[in-house]
C-alpha cells in the first residue's frame, strides 16, 4: 500500500507542477499579446512611460531593502538546528519564497503599467476590446501568482520528502520556509506600496479636486502621475503578494496538519497532496474561465467577470469531488465525501463573502448611496455614517466565515478547515485577474484624461474603472476570508507542533499567561494600523506642500503651457513609503520571536488574539473605505448635485479617510495575522528548546 501511496504522490506532483508550469505559459503569451495591441500616439506613450519609470524605479529600491532583510533572516535560518526544521534547507525555501512573491509582483505591475496605455488605445474601439486588454493584463498577474507559487510548494515537498517517500514534521517544516519568504515580502509589499499610492492620492485629491477644483488625473496636478504611479506598486504588486503569500500559506498549513493529524496512518500520503492536487486542478479550471469572461456594453460587465468566476468555481467543485471520492484512499477517519463538503464549505463561504461586501460597496446599493446622501450636509456626516457603515458590514461576514469554519470542521475537523482555505483560494488564477484588472482600468482613466482623448474613450475606461472598483472591493473581502481560514490552519499547525508530550497545546482562557496573550494580540492590529495610516498621513502631508508649492511657484501650469514637475511627487511617495514600511514590518516579524522565547502559551494567546481582532478591523477598514469611494463616484454620476458641488467636496474628504483604510491598513492585517503565525511556526524550535 504504501509504494502505490508513494507513487500517487510522485503521480500528483508532477501533475501539480505542469498545471504551475501551464499557468506560467498562459501568463507569458497573455504577456505578448497584450504586447501586441496598439500603445497609442506619442502623447500617450510618453504619459505611460512615466509611469512605468516611476513604478520600475520604486519596486528596484524596495526589493533593493527587502534583499537586504531576506539575507539576514536566511543567516539565522540557516545556521539554526537542522534536526529540529531549520538549517539551510529552511533557509532555501525562505529565500526561494521571498524571490518568488517578489518576481511575480515585478512581473504583473510589469505587464500592467504597459497595458493600461493599450486599453486607453482600445477604449477608442469600444468597450469590449477595453475590457479584453485591461482583464488579459489581470489573467496575467492571477497565473504568475498561482504558477510561481504551486510550482515553488510542489518542487520542494518533492525534493525535501523524497518525492513523497519521506515526510515527517522536519521535512514539512522546512517547506514552511517558503511559505515564510512569502509573507514577509507580501507583507513588505502591502505596506510600502499601500503607503505609496494613498499618499500620492491623497495629495492629488486634496489639492487638484477640492482646492484647486481641477478634473481628476487634469495633466496639471503633479501628483497625477505618482497616483497612477501607486495603483501599479500597490493594488497590482502588493495585492498580488498578499494574495501570493495566502496561497502558499493555505497549501502549507493543509499539508502541515495532515503530518501532525494523520503522522500515524498508512494513508497520510493522500491527506499531504490533496491540497496540492486541489490548487493544481484549480489553475485548469480557472484557465478555462477566462474564455467565458466577454461583455459587450456596460451592463454586462459585472456579468462577464462574474461569469468567469462562476465557470471556474464550479469546475473546481467537480475536481475536488472526483480528486477525494475517485483518486484518493484518505486516513481511517475521514471520508471521501465529508472532504469534499469542507472544501465547498470554503468555496461556498468566500462566494458569500464576497457578495456581502459587494452589498455594501456597490454604487447601486443603499448603504453606499446612504453615504452620499449624508454628504449633502458636510464632510463630518459623510465620515460619521462611512464609519457606521463599515462597523455594520463586520457582522455579517465574520458570521459567515464562522459558519464556514463550523461546517468544514464537523465534516473533517481542523484538516477539514485547513482544505476549505484551499478550496476558497482554488481559483486564485482568475480571482485575482478580476481583481488586478480594476486598477489596468484606473489607470488607463487616467491616461486619457491626461492624454485629452475624445470624452466617449473617458467613459469607456470610467465604466471599467467602477465595476473594478467593485471587483477589487470583493477581492478584499476574499483576502480577509481567505486569511482567517488559513491564520487558523496555521495556528492548529502551531498548537500541534508546540506539543511536548504528543498533546496538542491547550490555551486555557482562565490562566493569565493566555489572556495577557490575547490582550497582547488584540492591540497588535490597533498599533499596525495606527503606525500605517500615520505613515499615510506623513507621506500625504509633504504630497499635499509639494502640490501647493508647484501651483503657487511654476507659472503656466494653470494655464497648461508648464508641464508640472511629476518626478518630484513620485520620489516623495517613494522615499516616504520606503522609510516608513520598517516598523510596521518589523513589528510583525519581531513580536512574535520576543513572546515566544519569554512563554509559548502567552505566544498562543497572541496568535488567538491577532486573529480575532485583526480579521473583524480588515472587514471594517475595507468595506468602510469601499463604501467611502463608490459613494464619491455615486456622486460624480450626477447625484446630489455631481462634480463640484458641496456634496461632492465632501465625499472627496470622506474618500481620502477610506483611501488608507482600504487600500493600506486592511489588507496589511490580512498578512500580518498570518506572517505572526507563520514566523511563529517556523521559529517554534527556538522557543521549545
Amino acid at each position: 500500500m504504501q509504494t502505490i501511496l508513494t507513487t500517487l504522490s510522485a503521480n500528483i506532483i508532477w501533475v501539480t507542477g505542469g498545471a504551475a508550469l501551464l499557468a506560467l505559459i498562459f501568463a507569458v503569451a497573455k504577456y505578448f499579446l497584450i504586447m501586441r495591441e496598439d500603445a497609442g500616439d506619442a502623447k500617450m506613450q510618453g504619459i505611460s512611460k512615466q509611469v512605468q519609470d516611476g513604478a520600475a524605479a520604486f519596486l528596484n529600491t524596495e526589493y533593493k531593502w527587502l534583499a537586504v532583510f531576506v539575507i539576514i533572516v536566511a543567516a539565522a535560518i540557516g545556521f539554526s538546528d537542522a534536526e529540529k526544521g531549520l538549517g539551510i534547507f529552511t533557509a532555501t525555501a525562505f529565500v526561494s519564497g521571498a524571490v518568488a512573491s517578489a518576481l511575480a509582483g515585478y512581473f504583473g505591475m510589469h505587464t500592467a503599467t504597459r497595458a493600461a496605455v493599450r486599453t486607453t488605445q482600445a477604449a477608442k474601439k469600444g468597450l469590449a476590446e477595453a475590457l479584453g486588454v485591461s482583464f488579459s493584463s489581470g489573467i496575467v498577474m492571477g497565473m504568475s501568482v498561482v504558477g510561481l507559487a504551486l510550482l515553488g510548494v510542489a518542487t520542494f515537498f518533492y525534493f525535501y520528502t523524497d518525492g513523497g517517500a519521506n515526510i515527517t514534521p522536519v521535512t514539512i517544516g522546512q517547506i514552511i520556509g517558503f511559505s515564510f519568504g512569502a509573507s514577509s515580502i507580501a507583507l513588505f509589499s502591502r505596506v510600502g506600496g499601500g503607503i505609496f499610492t494613498k499618499a500620492a492620492d491623497v495629495g492629488a485629491d486634496l489639492v487638484g479636486k477640492v482646492e484647486a477644483g481641477i478634473p481628476e488625473d487634469d495633466p496639471r496636478n503633479p501628483a497625477t502621475i505618482a497616483d497612477n504611479v501607486g495603483d501599479n506598486v500597490g493594488d497590482v504588486a502588493g495585492m498580488g503578494a498578499d494574495l501570493f503569500e495566502s496561497y502558499v500559506g493555505s497549501i502549507v498549513a493543509a499539508m502541515t496538519l495532515a503530518v501532525f493529524t494523520f503522522g500515524g496512518d498508512a494513508n497520510m500520503v493522500s491527506a499531504v497532496v490533496l491540497p496540492l492536487a486541489i490548487a493544481g486542478f484549480g489553475i485548469f479550471a480557472s484557465i478555462i474561465g477566462t474564455f467565458f469572461v466577454r461583455a459587450k456594453d456596460e451592463k454586462g460587465l459585472h456579468a462577464a467577470l462574474n461569469r468567469g468566476l462562476v465557470v471556474a468555481s464550479i469546475l473546481s467543485i467537480g475536481a475536488a469531488w472526483f480528486l477525494t471520492n475517485q483518486v484518493f484512499v484518505l486516513p481511517e477517519m475521514l471520508s471521501g465525501m465529508n472532504v469534499f463538503y469542507a472544501i465547498v464549505a470554503g468555496i461556498a463561504a468566500g462566494v458569500a463573502v464576497g457578495k456581502i461586501t459587494e452589498y455594501y460597496t456597490a454604487t447601486e446599493n443603499k448603504p453606499v448611496q446612504d453615504i452620499a446622501k449624508q454628504s449633502e450636509t458636510g464632510a463630518a456626516t459623510n465620515i460619521i455614517h462611512g464609519l457606521a457603515t463599515g462597523m455594520e458590514s463586520v457582522a455579517a461576514p465574520v458570521l459567515v466565515i464562522c459558519l464556514g469554519i463550523f461546517a468544514a470542521n464537523y465534516f473533517a475537523g481542523v484538516y477539514g478547515v485547513a482544505l476549505a482555505a484551499v478550496g476558497m483560494l482554488s481559483t486564485l488564477g482568475i480571482s485575482l485577474g478580476i481583481d488586478a484588472y480594476g486598477p489596468v482600468a484606473d489607470n488607463a482613466g487616467g491616461l486619457a484624461e491626461m492624454a485629452q482623448l475624445p470624452e466617449e474613450v473617458r467613459q469607456r475606461t470610467d465604466a471599467l474603472d467602477a465595476v473594478g472598483n467593485t471587483t477589487a472591493a470583493i477581492g478584499k473581502g476574499f483576502a480577509i476570508g481567505s486569511a482567517a481560514l488559513t491564520a487558523l490552519a496555521l495556528f492548529a499547525a502551531f498548537s500541534q507542533g508546540a506539543s511536548l508530550d504528543g498533546t496538542p497545546l491547550i490555551l486555557d482562557i482562565n490562566t493569565p499567561e493566555v489572556i495577557i496573550g490575547l490582550l497582547l494580540g488584540g492591540i497588535l492590529p490597533f498599533v499596525f494600523s495606527s503606525l500605517t495610516m500615520r505613515a499615510v498621513g506623513n507621506a500625504a502631508f509633504e504630497m499635499v506642500k509639494e502640490v501647493r508649492r508647484q501651483f503657487k511657484e511654476i507659472p503656466g501650469i494653470m494655464e497648461g503651457t508648464t508641464p508640472p514637475d511629476a518626478a518630484r511627487c513620485v520620489k516623495i511617495s517613494t522615499d516616504g513609503s520606503l522609510k516608513q514600511m520598517i516598523l510596521p514590518g518589523a513589528i510583525a516579524i519581531v513580536t512574535p520571536i520576543v513572546v515566544g522565547f519569554w512563554n509559548v502559551q502567552i505566544l498562543g494567546g497572541l496568535l488567538a488574539g491577532a486573529l480575532v481582532v485583526g480579521v473583524m478591523m480588515a472587514i471594517f477598514m475595507a468595506n468602510a473605505g469601499g463604501a467611502w469611494d463608490n459613494a464619491k463616484k455615486f456622486i460624480e454620476n450626477g447625484n446630489f448635485g455631481g462634480k463640484g458641488s458641496d456634496a461632492h467636496k465632501a465625499s472627496v474628504v470622506g474618500d481620502t479617510v477610506g483611501d488608507p483604510f482600504k487600500d493600506t491598513s486592511g489588507p496589511a492585517l490580512n498578512i500580518l495575522i498570518k506572517l505572526m503565525t507563520v514566523v511563529s511556526l517556523v521559529f517554534l524550535p527556538w522557543f521549545l528548546g
